[in-house]
């Protein structure tokens, strides 16, 4: 089993963004410490409570889907970069087969559309060929105009 990335949050001076990357074995179990992070760094940047509840709930029905599609030994990597009043997810894994991708036409994803600010699914070729599946999604600090 992989353990979490202790890799220190990046600040970008140019922008002000900072970047936490959190890597673990792409498994159920391992999610709930990926949503305390985004928990964490909601909190951390003054989001409102809805807004972390959002967001938190968010990150943790991404995972999830992605986990279900995973290659067995894939990883499971949750990029945040967390700017001035909102907070963007890149979470990927590598795809257990080839011609599958994530859905947008099921009750999971539609929980996401309603979450997050703005949601997009991803698939790109890794390395050897290999599937590389992901979400986005984007949440803003608190309740502004969607």
């Amino acid at each position: 089993m992989t353990e979490p990335d202790d890799s220190p949050t990046v600040a970008d001076p140019a922008d002000g963004t900072s970047t936490v990357e959190v890597r673990t074995a792409a498994s159920a179990a391992l999610i709930p410490t990926i949503r305390a992070v985004a928990s964490d760094l909601a909190a951390r940047a003054d989001f409102d409570l809805d807004a972390i509840s959002d967001l938190r709930m968010a990150v943790d029905e991404a995972c999830a889907t992605l986990v279900d599609l995973a290659a067995p030994t894939s990883s499971l990597t949750c990029i945040f970069r967390v700017q001035a009043e909102r907070i963007e997810v890149n979470a990927q894994v590598e795809a257990a087969q080839n011609g599958i991708a994530v859905s947008t036409d099921t009750f999971g994803w539609r929980v996401l559309q309603t979450l997050a600010d703005h949601v997009e699914a991803q698939r790109s070729e890794g390395n050897g060929g290999s599937a590389v599946l992901g979400i986005r999604l984007d949440k803003r600090a608190g309740d502004l105009s969607r």
